[in-house]
């Protein structure tokens, strides 16, 4: 039985990405429009076209997606967001499907994939983590996007969290930025990614629903970045604990 789920989870693994490169050459040529388009339109745009296809393809491939507490949204200024990493499937399915148009911090070596790197590129802040002046400057264009009044979307864990814990321990970057920017921070908590596609074994999807739980704003307001850093985490390994299942 083990070896029959092992087999049809691969085969589901080719399935899904085959339906992600072909529909993604069809959508290429609708990204490519923000090549004329200032920002903030060219973030808005892009988020549009990937809702689209992402879209499609969570249907294609059989997963069902699901997204609560949107109305946090709906009365709080632009922020930073900050979302738990399991999955490569974490960020394709996260920035276009928040309420509000944003833009991610994402690692630079992608943007260079060929196609797919123009896709990466225009909804990211692209950063070297190994380089400091790349992180420096970095920091400088995520408060150009809040200036643009966009929303910033971080992975504070950085990369994916492989261990059995509900988080990794965060990096400062959001949490400095909020401080620096007074901008409230809204945490978004991503559940099952892990099961469905997890980092181990390569290659192994297994279809399925796919929660997004927006919680409360966070205001900066009498935070140092460290208190600010740990009652974001304490908030949201709480939320994964009680409900992931």
């Amino acid at each position: 039985m083990k070896l029959i789920k092992n087999i049809l989870a691969r085969l589901l693994a080719f399935w899904a990405l085959l339906v992600f490169a072909s529909t993604m050459f069809i959508f290429l040529w609708f990204y490519l429009i923000c090549f004329f388009l200032p920002e903030p339109q060219k973030t808005r745009w892009h988020r549009l076209v990937s809702r689209v296809w992402m879209f499609i393809f969570l249907t294609l491939s059989g997963c069902r997606f699901k997204v609560t507490g949107k109305s946090v949204f709906d009365n709080t200024e632009n922020a930073i967001v900050v979302c738990n990493h399991n999955s490569l499937i974490d960020i394709p399915i996260s920035f276009p499907f928040l309420p509000r148009a944003n833009k991610t911090i994402a690692k630079k070596a992608f943007a260079y994939v060929p196609l797919f790197g123009w896709i990466y590129s225009f909804g990211s802040v692209l950063v070297d983590r190994k380089n400091d002046r790349s992180r420096r400057e970095s920091f400088d264009k995520m408060r150009q996007v809040l200036n643009n009044g966009l929303d910033m979307l971080i992975y504070p864990e950085g990369t994916r969290n492989r261990t059995t814990a509900p988080l990794k321990s965060f990096y400062d970057g959001a949490f400095k930025l909020a401080i620096d920017t007074q901008k409230p921070i809204i945490p978004v908590i991503l559940l099952n990614t892990k099961k469905i596609l997890p980092a181990k074994p390569v290659m192994y999807f297994t279809p399925g629903k796919i929660q997004m739980d927006i919680l409360p704003a966070i205001y900066p307001q009498g935070h140092t970045s460290a208190s600010l850093k740990q009652l974001v985490f304490d908030t949201m390994a709480n939320h994964y604990l009680l409900h992931n299942k």
